[in-house]
């Protein structure tokens, strides 16, 4: 092999390695954030600790809509105290003022970042898209609670206050979804 071929076939090396390294981020990201908490990464669980301490830790609340989403969303409580440990319930509400059929899909974020891997949602509306018909109003759940972990973690434990922020964005309705819905009058568009 010639010595422009040999550095032909590592440039291409290079490339496909670089390709496979770059496809391979977004899940590993994704699923370091999830164990670590990193970046306000909350945890999921299917239930809440057996464990509950008597300390209390203040939840807060913070709902918004990104450019261009015309629904009204927000939390229905602004604040709630919890035990460490004790499995908790909230409400989000969300609005279509519009005349017009609209779905949406909410990210999420914790802050302060100390507290994401010990702020665990059993259940939520987040990521799976919800679909409002005009002029009507919705509450979605969120079940969570926070890790008794979190008192001996040498960052966490100072952590007096969480706030759990959903942000809603627009999602372009499937045919299915634009073919079911109903005008201002009633009717079946």
């Amino acid at each position: 092999m010639t010595p422009a071929l040999k550095t032909a076939a590592k440039l291409a090396g290079v490339v496909v390695t670089m390709g496979a390294l770059s496809f391979a981020a977004v899940p590993f990201y994704d699923w370091f954030c999830r164990v670590t908490g990193f970046g306000g990464t909350t945890s999921v669980a299917t239930a809440a600790p057996e464990t509950v301490l008597d300390q209390t830790i203040q939840i807060r609340f913070d709902g918004s809509t990104s450019g261009g989403m015309a629904w009204e969303f927000k939390p229905v409580q602004r604040t709630m105290t919890v035990r460490i440990g004790e499995n908790a319930l909230a409400f989000y509400e969300a609005h279509n003022p519009t005349d017009r059929v609209i779905a949406g899909t909410a990210s999420y974020n914790v802050t302060p970042d100390a507290a994401g891997g010990y702020f665990a949602k059993i259940a939520c509306f987040c990521f799976t898209e919800q679909v409002l018909q005009p002029g009507e109003t919705v509450q979605m759940p969120v079940s969570f609670f926070v890790d008794p972990a979190i008192v001996t973690d040498r960052e966490g434990k100072f952590v007096k206050e969480i706030t759990l922020s959903y942000t809603f964005y627009e999602t372009p309705l499937t045919e299915e979804q634009a073919a079911l819905a109903v005008s201002p009058e009633g009717k079946v568009n």
